[in-house]
């Protein structure tokens, strides 16, 4: 039987806060249609909602949210609970996009919303800094903010990166000539090397990562490219790593028109505990996939790509991330990959840690 990620990885803790794959290239790239049955891994929730608000004035039929970690589905109940409950100003204070001082209590309210079990889970964390902090991966980026950015930029030089604008040729230019100083390119290489990630996230998810893979230097040319290629001004991903907040810069779930469609669609949602291969019903006609594959040796993800293929209608598209893992559909699979878009899609992905980006349809 092919192994599963869940074979080694522990599963119990909240992994991620927020969901850190871009929704924008997302959803050009599944192109949800009315009545559409759509599949997302859960993770923290945020893409999962957005995917909700696609498919035009009637929207998607189903989005089936799937995860292996009971944490994770519990990060996106308490979304849930708060679409139902608050209004789309306290949710951004609620998450930490916007400040706030009383985050106890719009939990307060939202809490009868939640089933026993996301309810126990949400009363034994503290929500005070905002629920995007919550999460291993969110702790992380709050260390990396505290110790590695005070030693390496000024203020003032974090506020013109983030003030975005000019050409991707001139940011370049600034970013080689004032933000990759030798004390930055020292305490990065560190800061995101195989054993400081391996503990943000888990040791495991690096097994099938070769020991002569140069993560630090991949990820630091992936940032370069991500905050210079795009406006930094408007990446929510990048002003909350260097700020601890989105700012103006909102995740596609958290924009204000999305909040009305994502409220009236919450019934349309589906979460669901456990791996892929259990999951039944019509077909799927897109797939959020995120980076499950490459958490598996070859032979596994290529079972796992034909279990997707055996799970999608004809004509379904298909989404996938690589970090650092290189993972293709297999010949056999009847999953016709679009080099073109998933290149295309890639350059625009302000997400800045994932080295591909790919989408295929179902043949």
């Amino acid at each position: 039987m092919p192994e599963t990620i869940a074979d080694r990885a522990d599963f119990s803790d909240l992994r991620y806060a927020q969901v850190w794959e871009d929704a924008d290239v997302l959803a050009e790239a599944l192109a949800v249609r009315p009545g559409d049955r759509v599949l997302s891994i859960a993770s923290a929730g945020d893409n999962a909602l957005a995917l909700l608000a696609e498919g035009g004035a009637d929207g998607p039929r189903e989005v089936v949210a799937v995860d292996l970690s009971p944490a994770q589905l519990h990060a996106l109940a308490l979304r849930v609970a708060a679409f139902r409950t608050l209004e789309h100003a306290e949710i951004l204070e609620l998450v930490g996009s916007r400040p706030s001082a009383r985050r106890a209590d719009l939990y307060a309210r939202l809490r009868p919303a939640l089933d026993a079990d996301a309810r126990r889970f949400w009363d034994a964390r503290d929500v005070s800094a905002g629920v995007g902090h919550t999460g291993r991966f969110e702790r992380y980026f709050a260390r990396f903010r505290q110790i590695v950015l005070p030693l390496t930029q000024t203020r003032g030089r974090v506020a013109t990166l983030l003030a975005g604008g000019g050409t991707p040729e001139g940011r370049r230019a600034w970013y080689d000539a004032h933000w990759a100083n030798r004390r930055w390119r020292a305490l990065f290489r560190v800061a995101a090397g195989r054993a400081a990630l391996g503990a943000a996230r888990d040791p495991r998810f690096f097994d099938h990562v070769g020991a002569d893979v140069p993560v630090a230097d991949r990820i630091a040319a992936r940032v370069r490219e991500a905050v210079t290629a795009t406006d930094p001004a408007d990446n929510p991903y990048l002003h909350w790593i260097l700020t601890g907040h989105h700012g103006a810069a909102l995740p596609r779930y958290l924009r204000p028109e999305s909040f009305e469609t994502i409220r009236d669609r919450l019934d349309r949602l589906t979460p669901h505990l456990g791996a892929l291969e259990h999951l039944d019903g019509a077909p799927f006609d897109a797939f959020n996939l995120s980076d499950v594959f490459e958490y598996l040796a070859p032979p596994d993800a290529d079972a796992l790509f034909a279990t997707v293929a055996s799970l999608a209608a004809s004509g379904a598209r298909v989404a996938w991330w690589d970090l650092l893992a290189e993972r293709r559909p297999p010949p056999a699979v009847p999953l016709a990959e679009d080099a073109a878009l998933g290149a295309r899609l890639h350059a625009a992905d302000r997400a800045p840690f994932y080295r591909a980006f790919h989408v295929a349809v179902r043949t």
